[in-house]
């Protein structure tokens, strides 16, 4: 997408629209890629929920040691649930506060969410006004080449 001489301002401006929208398409991505996270960790919990609600003292749970490895073990009170509050602490609670805990969670993960698909939203606003800016310039651009060309070929007439 190479122009002939003149408008070289012109070419410069397009480039830097170019590079402008190159930017906001990786900050578009990097924000999609926070929200998978979160929905990930939005499921984590969903599934802790439901672990807790339906697990009994006594049942047998495999528990992750790390590395894919597991170990059977027993529930031996599911009245008392460790949940992190964040910031590297926890607390044991009963299996209905740590259900009201989780849900707190998985709603602040909502907001957060919503908070990042609005910034998504703006940037994709920003990003079309931008391609339609490089459009308008590059019918110009095209436009005062062609004018260019029917003033050679004038003067070449005359």
């Amino acid at each position: 997408m190479m122009g002939g001489g003149g408008g070289g301002g012109g070419q410069q401006q397009l480039q830097q629209l170019s590079q402008e929208l190159q930017a906001i398409d990786e900050e578009i991505e990097a924000l999609q890629s926070d929200v998978e996270d979160l929905q990930t960790e939005q499921t984590e919990i969903d599934e802790a929920i439901e672990a807790i609600q339906t697990l009994e003292s006594g049942s047998t749970v495999q528990v992750p040691l790390g590395g894919g490895a597991y170990v059977r073990a027993e529930v031996q009170d599911i009245d008392e649930i460790i949940v992190g509050l964040g910031a590297d602490f926890a607390a044991e609670q009963s299996a209905e506060d740590a259900v009201a805990a989780l849900e707190t969670k998985r709603d602040a993960l909502d907001d957060r969410i919503e908070e990042v698909r609005e910034d998504i939203d703006e940037l994709e606003d920003e990003s079309s006004e931008l391609e339609q800016q490089a459009q308008q310039m590059q019918q110009q651009m095209q436009q005062q080449q062609m004018q260019q060309m029917q003033q050679m070929q004038g003067d070449e007439d005359e």
